[in-house]
């Protein structure tokens, strides 16, 4: 089997794919407001993204997460993600929702074979979730919850806690993992767009609260996705707690991943603005031959490590939002 890995030794196996910077909330801490969108003309069509996923497989990146903005809202995803599922050499195909749309697309996402479904909710409380999000769609989530973790579909709840606006809701998230088979990880807040204004928190002070209330967790070795998300597991759990702390738990020496924005171009890591425009050669009539030319040469260019902690001023940080480049 073919694999490409980058000037550090790291196997590059994995795409996150944004295919649309739109969505239908507005959570204060990435896109609290009317942003303008990208155009419908510069963002890759369906067929413009598998060819780039097809040149992908033939470089070893087997595994795809299907992500937005909210990727729901694009009319054809789900057609979209039955094609990329089907494609030869593809391993497993994953998706980012909000949940807002997700309760009645449950069974077509079964009969399409997707590998797992990640959903985004930072709290169980219907206020909270309007103080946040902008809107009174708690229900809805909930519904998509419910709907998703009966199907059989391997699920997972993705929490962003902030300081002084839902970190009152931790216990109740992680309880979720108790009375239900998700697991439930706890997602360090990125300082990318207005992810900057506010404070979260990193694995040490959350697991310390958590040991508090159950001292007798242990930790997870085997793992539990294809991210970097560090798990435990509690007695009487039907889930696991995980952490993604890319700040105080930097794991950039074991990262797999690239991205593809929602307007093609490919970013070898999160932090810088550097990417490589994948579009334009595309609609150029580049051959085969010549994409995955360029995709391996942004694998080559993925740079060791983030800086998140250098100064904002760094001439070579992404000035995107988070929703304009896919979280």
């Amino acid at each position: 089997m073919i694999s490409v890995k980058d000037n550090y030794g790291r196997t590059i196996d994995y795409m996150r794919i944004s295919v649309t910077d739109r969505c239908n909330l507005r959570c204060r801490y990435c896109m609290p407001e009317d942003i303008p969108s990208i155009s419908h003309d510069e963002i890759l069509r369906f067929g413009e993204i598998l060819k780039i996923c097809r040149c992908a497989v033939s470089l070893g990146i087997r595994k795809f997460k299907v992500t937005g903005g909210e990727p729901l809202v694009r009319k054809g995803c789900l057609s979209f993600l039955r094609e990329l599922k089907a494609l030869s050499g593809v391993e497993q195909v994953t998706l980012t929702t909000n949940g807002v749309l997700l309760a009645p697309l449950i069974p077509e996402l079964k009969a399409i074979g997707i590998d797992g479904i990640n959903i985004s909710l930072d709290t169980l409380d219907p206020d909270t979730f309007r103080q946040i999000t902008g809107f009174d769609d708690f229900g809805k989530v909930w519904e998509g919850l419910m709907a998703a973790q009966t199907s059989g579909i391997r699920i997972k709840v993705n929490s962003v806690l902030l300081q002084g606006v839902n970190d009152q809701d931790f216990e109740k998230l992680t309880e979720l993992a108790k009375d239900y088979p998700i697991d439930v990880r706890f997602i360090e807040i990125m300082p990318i767009g207005y992810g900057q204004q506010y404070r979260g928190y990193d694995r040490k002070t959350l697991l310390s609260r958590l040991a508090a209330r159950y001292p007798d967790y242990h930790t997870v070795t085997q793992p539990r996705g294809n991210g970097p998300a560090s798990y435990i597991a509690i007695s009487g759990f039907r889930g696991c707690i995980g952490f993604i702390d890319a700040i105080h738990g930097k794991f950039c020496d074991t990262c797999n991943r690239i991205r593809l924005t929602s307007d093609g171009f490919l970013k070898p890591c999160l932090y810088y603005g550097e990417s490589i425009d994948l579009k334009t050669p595309l609609r150029d009539g580049a051959s085969e031959e010549q994409l995955c030319g360029l995709i391996r040469e942004s694998i080559l260019e993925k740079p060791a490590c983030h800086q998140f902690w250098s100064p904002d001023t760094d001439a070579a940080r992404e000035q995107r939002q988070m929703s304009q480049i896919g979280g």
